[in-house]
């Protein structure tokens, strides 16, 4: 009871955070919430057990995105212009995918039912063959490091090329102060 709860909450908040984002003009602001937004998602995706999904959305939601566009806006101007078209459109093209997403959602088993075919199928063969085919006693474990050695590659790899994007950036946006503080003098 307390966990759904919980994650009530934690949904209400990444609710508000979103429209807040919607209906703000200020970048820096805008950054500074996605950043909360990424954090609360990694929040989320703790309370469904889906620990290695959550430090990859903090390390690279939260982190490495914040400071790319923290680099960005310091190389952009500091003000938006003004924007003379309605936003109906794309409010309901988001709304539409929102709907689809929602009725597709439908179908799904219940959250943590034994029915589903990853608890009827996928776990009690992967339960079965660890043991014989990895020898490692943690079954987690030996999903990650075997079964999902890729996906997990994957993961590690997003978060070194998001970390060289950034110190390319930098680097980028150094230089480019030293040209521009050279030129004024």
């Amino acid at each position: 009871m307390i966990e759904t709860l919980v994650t009530l909450v934690v949904f209400a908040m990444l609710v508000a955070v979103a429209f807040t984002i919607i209906f703000l003009e200020r970048l820096f602001a805008v950054v500074l919430l996605s950043a909360v937004f990424s954090l609360l998602t990694a929040i989320l995706f703790v309370i469904l057990d889906a620990v290695d999904v959550a430090f990859t959305e903090a390390a690279v939601g939260a982190g490495v995105t914040t400071v790319l566009m923290l680099g960005t806006i310091a190389l952009t101007r500091k003000e938006t212009p003004k924007r003379t078209r309605s936003d109906v459109l794309p409010f309901l093209v988001v709304a539409v995918t929102g709907a689809t997403l929602v009725y597709a959602t439908l179908d799904m088993p219940s959250f943590g039912s034994l029915d589903a075919p990853a608890n009827a199928y996928i776990r009690p063969d992967y339960i079965e063959r660890t043991v014989t085919e990895i020898d490692i006693p943690n079954v987690v474990t030996a999903i990650l490091a075997s079964y999902r050695a890729f996906d997990t590659l994957g993961e590690a790899a997003v978060v070194f090329v998001a970390g060289a994007g950034v110190l390319l950036l930098l680097g980028g946006l150094a230089r480019r102060r030293d040209e521009t503080d050279e030129v004024d003098e």
